[in-house]
């Protein structure tokens, strides 16, 4: 019996995983939370958040966001918790939200010296044209070979 209660638990787990998976974020709605990698912890009974950072104005829309696909999916008896420690970081986003963000034209992060790559022709011949994008995880750059702007998600 014990071996079935731990399946019955990485079932339940998997299928959690599977719920949080069709939650996107707010700000870039092409990236599911999962993607994101702001899904801390899922449990059989809580799943643990982690926000961009500390002040991020869509912790409380994710969360609400996250409650209702839960709610929708039949599990309403497992809690939410915000976790701010550690902190995220952009290493925590997944390679297919990278192929994501990338396909949605905005660069992801990279966590090499030199400019950001065009997510629409590949170019590194880039520049910065402002520390603040659309969204604060983001910047403002401009490809030198396409003369496109672009967002370019700030590495942290």
């Amino acid at each position: 019996m014990v071996g079935s209660a731990s399946t019955d638990l990485a079932v339940k787990e998997a299928q959690l995983r599977a719920v949080l998976a069709g939650v996107p974020d707010p700000e870039i709605p092409v990236l599911s939370i999962v993607d994101l990698g702001i899904v801390r912890e899922v449990s059989d009974d809580c799943v643990a958040l982690t926000p961009t950072y500390s002040g991020c104005p869509a912790t409380h829309v994710i969360e609400l966001a996250t409650r209702e696909a839960l709610d929708r999916a039949g599990f309403e008896n497992v809690s939410i918790k915000i976790v701010l420690s550690p902190a995220w970081s952009t290493s925590m986003i997944s390679e297919a939200g990278h192929k994501k963000l990338r396909e949605y034209g905005i660069s992801p992060p990279v966590d090499r010296p030199g400019p950001a790559e065009c997510p629409r022709c590949s170019s590194q011949r880039t520049q910065e044209v402002s520390r603040f994008g659309s969204t604060p995880c983001k910047a403002l750059w401009r490809c030198g070979d396409c003369q496109e702007p672009f967002d370019h998600f700030k590495c942290h």
